[in-house]
C-alpha cells in the first residue's frame, strides 16, 4: 500500500439539510462520518478530518481535526488544502492525500488502492473518482507537493471550482460501477437521506 493521508471533506455548512454537521447525521443507528471512517481507515496510513468550528465535538472519532486554513468557508479545494498541508507538517514522508466527500457513506472498499493504480498507469499528478458517467471531483487523489499552488489558486485567483484547479494539471480519472448502489450516492437533502437508508437496508454490505 503507497502511504496516503485520508481527508473526511466535512468541512461544508449542510444548507439544505438545515445546517450543523451533516457528517454527524445518522443512517442506520451510525453517523455519515462513522460509515466513511470504518470503510477507508483501513486504505490509508492516517485519517484526518476536515471541519471547521469547535472540534471538540467530533472527539467521540479519536482522529485529528483540521480546519480550513483559508478563511469564509472556501468550499472542498480549502478542505483539500488543509490536509496537504498538515500531510506536509506531520507525515513529511508521505507523498499522497486521498479525498472523501463527508456526505457519502458508501465510498468503496478498494478506492484508495484503485486512485493509485490508475495514476501509475496514466502517470497522472491528479486523481478523481467518476461513475455512471458523472465526475465526482471531491473524492480523489492529490499531490501534497501541490500544495503551495493550491494555496496561489484559492487565495490569489480566488478560484473554488475543483475542476478549474485539477485542469491545470495530468488528471486521470479513475471508474466506478454504480451497481448495486452508485458509490459516490451523497446525501443533501433529507429525501437523500431516506434514499439512503432504503439503499443500505436493501444492500447488507453495501460499500465492501
Amino acid at each position: 500500500m503507497t502511504d496516503t493521508v485520508g481527508v473526511v471533506l466535512a468541512g461544508g455548512l449542510a444548507r439544505r439539510m438545515g445546517g450543523g454537521d451533516k457528517c454527524l447525521i445518522q443512517l442506520r443507528g451510525k453517523s455519515l462520518l462513522g460509515w466513511i471512517a470504518e470503510r477507508v481507515t483501513p486504505q490509508v496510513t492516517r485519517l484526518v478530518i476536515n471541519a471547521n468550528g469547535d472540534p471538540t465535538r467530533l472527539r467521540d472519532f479519536k482522529l485529528p481535526v483540521v480546519p480550513d486554513s483559508v478563511p469564509g468557508f472556501a468550499g472542498p479545494l480549502a478542505g483539500i488544502l488543509a490536509a496537504l498541508d498538515w500531510t506536509r507538517d506531520w507525515m513529511p514522508h508521505v507523498e499522497w492525500v486521498a479525498s472523501f466527500s463527508g456526505d457519502a457513506p458508501f465510498v468503496p472498499a478498494d478506492i484508495v488502492a484503485r486512485f493509485h493504480a490508475v495514476r501509475e498507469k496514466e502517470r497522472a499528478e491528479l486523481v478523481v473518482s467518476s461513475s455512471g458517467g458523472r465526475t465526482n471531483p471531491a473524492c480523489g487523489l492529490w499531490k501534497v507537493a501541490l500544495a503551495e499552488e493550491l494555496r496561489h489558486a484559492l487565495v490569489v485567483e480566488d478560484m473554488h471550482k475543483i475542476d478549474a484547479w485539477t485542469a491545470r494539471y495530468q488528471l486521470a480519472t479513475a471508474e466506478f460501477p454504480t451497481a448495486p448502489v452508485d458509490p459516490f450516492f451523497n446525501i443533501n437533502r433529507p429525501e437523500d437521506l431516506a434514499e439512503a437508508e432504503a439503499l443500505a437496508e436493501s444492500h447488507i454490505g453495501i460499500g465492501a
